[in-house]
């Protein structure tokens, strides 16, 4: 663990071995000495070469700690956030939130909301309205979401939603099959094991 006053430089290379006498070994990318929380880039466990792995070490339970190479130097400073993009992605992620909760109280069945997340993948511009899905302001598809409900004017926007529609009832209807054949092959596996 580290002592009083000990702290580690951003960029270091650090090794320690924790309490289940496991060796971590990585570059120093933070650390606060309150928490006695170490974070460091290691080399990716994917292999991948432009990925690294993050790993948080509570010292707490590292049994040695061995500074390999102390940078002295200052850091590199902080990659800058786009802002507005990160404001975007929240503004959308909340807005899909909020559709959902809205499906959920108006009381959209289970088929309904998993037809709507798989159209919304595809095409952004989809909203509720009562328990209809509307799609692109031209396709208006009403409980029970099946092919038969898709109502608009008739032209390639109808098509298109036609055509997600019909492979995402194929798309669940082969899981359901897969899953059940997965059962019973368990039921058979579990009688044959009695």
């Amino acid at each position: 663990m580290a002592a009083p006053g000990e702290y580690f430089s951003v960029g270091s290379q650090v090794s320690c071995r924790t309490c289940q006498e496991q060796r971590l070994q990585g570059e120093v990318v933070a650390f606060d000495y309150p928490s006695k929380m170490l974070a460091l880039k290691c080399p990716s466990s994917s292999g991948k070469p432009n990925h690294a792995d993050i790993l948080l070490v509570n010292l707490q339970y590292v049994s040695e700690v061995e500074i390999i190479n102390d940078r002295t130097e200052t850091p590199p400073p902080l990659a800058s956030l786009n802002v507005s993009k990160l404001a975007n992605k929240a503004r959308t992620e909340k807005e899909e939130k909020m559709s959902q909760a809205y499906a959920i109280s108006a009381g959209v069945s289970l088929e309904g909301q998993q037809l709507f997340q798989t159209i919304h993948k595809t095409i952004k511009d989809c909203k509720w309205q009562e328990k209809n899905i509307v799609v692109m302001e031209d396709v208006v598809i009403a409980p029970p979401y099946q092919v038969e409900n898709c109502k608009g004017k008739e032209g390639s926007a109808l098509s298109h939603v036609r055509k997600i529609v019909e492979k995402h009832f194929r798309d669940v209807e082969s899981q359901k099959v897969m899953q059940g054949s997965q059962a019973q092959q368990t039921q058979k596996e579990a009688t044959l094991s009695s």
